[in-house]
């Protein structure tokens, strides 16, 4: 099995100058925000001590200003303009990795096509989250060839009706708006055909600054003036969700400063609201605590895996069965900030998992 792993690489340049590889740059500043000296870093990253001063210099030459702030009481710390690198960074990787993982997963099934000759992935459509992310790392680590694309939850759902993918994932709000999102899901899911693997249930509400300097507190907050809010991309669940709570509160999305901006992932959201572009946004709670946001909760939902139940005794779906059932993927899972393992590994029906809800055959 090939692995392919594709990262994001982003040059500056000003004016006539050489452009400046922000990669090396980028790691030994981290280095230096997390020992506060820059001997210390600089053997963290492997380089000489010459070599990072010269690099910091040109840096610094290139910008017209200090990346670093020097105090022989309190170690050298980061200049803002050296924080704003690097969570320039972190929100380019956030963006642009579900993109770059689902490039890096064709690849793999196309370089082992043309070599092997043969070889039958698993085809996982999902929208992106940090369970997924574990899963993939868990099959990676059992050499299951996965053929992966991040989509949203509609398009991932869609996408299993028409079998162009073995394994959907997608997420439903516990509670009052439960029934609404399993109708527009069950458009595609049929009860004869398909049976659900539950993969976790997770926290989701609002991402703001450390301190809550706006005082948010209610999803009405977000009409308030001078609040900034970033929003997901339409077709995401997260922005179905939200506008079923908005409209279960009577909130016109229209009064909401940012309605109409898009990120694509959670911890896109959260980057978006760390580098100060927004105030609030809404996600998992994971991506909020990895980011070091508050985090104001709204409510609960749970996270399948739509399967159809022709596939059962595949071997490959047997693998993902195992894995996910499995007890290390449970504890993996209880590690994530806002995530609930209880019923992890569970193979349900339509009917069971949305007994109140009217599933009829598509």
């Amino acid at each position: 099995m090939f692995k392919v792993v594709i990262n994001p690489h982003w040059e500056i340049t000003h004016s006539a100058d050489a452009p400046l590889d922000t990669a090396v740059l980028l790691g030994l500043l981290m280095s230096i925000q997390k020992t506060g000296s820059i001997s210390k870093a600089a053997r963290l990253v492997d380089l000489s001590y010459r070599y990072s001063w010269g690099l910091l210099r040109d840096a610094e030459k290139m910008f017209g200003t200090p990346l670093l702030n020097t105090d022989r009481g309190r170690g050298t710390t980061l200049t803002p303009l050296a924080e704003k690198l690097i969570w320039a960074d972190r929100r380019i990787r956030a963006r642009l990795s579900p993109t770059l993982e689902s490039l890096a997963s064709e690849l793999e099934s196309e370089i082992g096509k043309t070599i092997v000759g043969k070889t039958k992935p698993l085809r996982l459509d999902a929208s992106h989250g940090f369970a997924v992310d574990a899963l993939l790392h868990q099959l990676t680590e059992a050499n299951l060839p996965v053929d992966l694309r991040y989509r949203n939850s509609t398009d991932a759902v869609a996408a299993l009706s028409r079998n162009e993918c073995d394994l959907a994932g997608f997420h439903v709000p516990l509670g009052e708006f439960e029934k609404k999102a399993v109708e527009r899901y069950t458009q595609w899911l049929n009860p004869r055909e398909h049976c659900l693997l539950h993969l976790a249930v997770r926290t989701q509400g609002m991402f703001v600054a450390p301190g809550n300097p706006k005082k948010i507190q209610t999803l009405q907050d977000l009409t308030r003036p001078g609040v900034r809010f970033v929003n997901r991309q339409v077709g995401s669940g997260t922005r179905m969700l939200l506008e079923l709570m908005l409209a279960g509160a009577n909130i016109s999305p229209f009064d909401i400063e940012g309605y109409q901006s898009n990120e694509f992932t959670h911890s896109a959201v959260a980057a978006y609201i760390a580098s100060g572009m927004a105030d609030v946004g809404v996600g998992v709670q994971t991506a909020a605590h990895r980011f070091s946001l508050d985090f104001i909760p709204l409510i609960r939902e749970r996270y399948f895996l739509a399967m159809p139940l022709a596939i059962m005794d595949d071997p490959l779906i047997q693998l993902v069965i195992d894995v996910v059932q499995s007890g290390y993927f449970r504890k993996v899972i209880n590690g994530l900030a806002g995530y609930d393992s209880s019923d992890t590994g569970k193979i349900l029906l339509l009917s069971e998992a949305f007994g109140h809800a009217k599933i009829s055959a598509a």
